[in-house]
């Protein structure tokens, strides 16, 4: 049987999904195989309501039937990394039922709880029923044979007491008939058995007749005893082969359960040294994934880096492809600059005289300036006088005027 409550191999360690193949390669060595796998969220019902579902394991996990071809039964097992969720023996008496699309839940006795499965679609859930009716129906059938089995044994081992009895009865038919007298609650009967051994020649004589109608009457009984004692005997027969039947599974369970003892405790010590080796892998492994980590986030910088890189490098291209066709034109923007440069030198020609012509202008400007104030000074004056003369002529005109007045 594959060990329930030790710590199998973490599959993250070994780059499968956890509880899966580990697990199924475990129970392997230990006599079981997997006929079935899938993966689906576990609960189980709560114990102090019976009602509220609780989760059994925080994601998906692998949930396999094993076949142990040594007992010749069915199991259902999960494991969630170190910790075994479910371990439920089939028995024909169990019933898996669907209760909504993707969700099915079994009642175990022998675990005193019931499982839920939550998975992924209708198809998946689909497939698990199916293969726990079909499991179902082989553990029903191995149980019948092993019935039968039993049986068969039983009804053998009844013939062969009865039989032997027989044998031993056929041997000695005196002490045969006493024990089964004795044991049926009779009395041998001693007092006619004596008279006829000790009795004289005269009392066989006169009680002939009578004694053999004793005897046939207690012959008779005696066959109706010995009847009766043969129904007793089947019986102890029946009751003597449950015993023993009885005892050997208890010898049987005994040595099994010291057997599983004994190897759970190596299980268990081997499970814990290797639960060390690999606490100490997982050490290393997150240290490597820690360095891994970080040489990731520098490729990726050197990534980023390197696409900046190409880009000023695409640009650095286009701008010598723009030199390029600029210094294919160099020659002619050469020669226009040649002429540009004449034009240029006649332009600084022209430019000399225009500003000694502005040279000579601003001199006559200037001297344009001074007449013009020469001027206005000049008219100001004249005006002032012709302001004189005009007051003057005012005054003479109104004296005209006066002495027209007083003619």
């Amino acid at each position: 049987m594959c060990e329930v409550g030790t710590r199998p191999p973490l599959a993250a360690e070994r780059g499968e999904p956890p509880g899966g193949a580990a697990a199924a390669e475990r129970c392997r060595d230990m006599g079981e195989q997997p006929i079935f796998t899938t993966r689906a969220h576990v609960f189980q019902i709560d114990p102090s309501t019976k009602k509220n579902w609780v989760p059994a394991s925080k994601q998906a996990v692998t949930v396999s039937y094993f076949y142990d071809s040594t007992r010749n039964s069915y199991r259902i097992i999960s494991v969630d990394g170190a910790k075994v969720i479910i371990n439920s023996t089939i028995t024909p008496n169990m019933t898996f039922t669907k209760t909504s699309q993707k969700f099915g839940q079994w009642a175990d006795s022998r675990a005193n709880t019931v499982f839920g499965l939550g998975f992924p679609s209708e198809q998946q859930l689909t497939k698990f029923a199916e293969k726990f009716q079909e499991v179902k129906e082989a553990a029903k059938l191995a149980r019948d044979r092993s019935q039968e089995k039993i049986e068969t044994s039983s009804n053998h081992s009844q013939t062969s007491f009865a039989a032997k009895m027989k044998r031993e009865m056929q041997e000695t038919p005196s002490v045969g008939l006493c024990v089964v007298l004795q044991e049926s609650g009779r009395e041998t009967p001693s007092s006619t058995r004596a008279s006829s051994v000790n009795g004289t020649d005269d009392e066989k004589a006169s009680h002939g007749g009578s004694a053999e109608a004793h005897l046939k009457s207690e012959n008779d009984k005696l066959k109706i005893a010995l009847a009766q004692s043969s129904s007793n005997v089947k019986k102890w027969e029946t009751e003597l082969q449950s015993l023993r039947e009885s005892n050997a599974r208890l010898s049987t369970a005994l040595q099994e359960s010291a057997a599983s003892i004994e190897h759970w405790k190596k299980q268990f010590s081997a499970c814990k040294e290797e639960n060390d080796q690999l606490r100490g892998k997982i050490e290393e492994l997150e240290e490597q994934c820690n360095e891994i980590n970080k040489e990731k986030e520098r490729n990726a910088q050197l990534s980023r880096r390197l696409q900046e890189l190409e880009t000023e490098l695409q640009d650095k291209e286009l701008e010598l492809e723009e030199l390029r066709k600029q210094g294919e034109i160099i020659p002619e923007l050469m020669s226009e600059c040649e002429s540009v440069s004449e034009q240029l030198q006649a332009a600084e020609k022209k430019n000399k005289d225009l500003e000694e012509k502005v040279r000579t202008l601003r001199t006559e400007v200037e001297e344009n300036k001074h007449r013009q104030t020469n001027l206005k000074t000049e008219l100001k004056n004249f005006l002032d006088v012709l302001d004189g003369k005009i007051d003057e002529l005012h005054d003479f005109r109104q004296g005209l005027s006066k002495l027209g007045v007083d003619n």
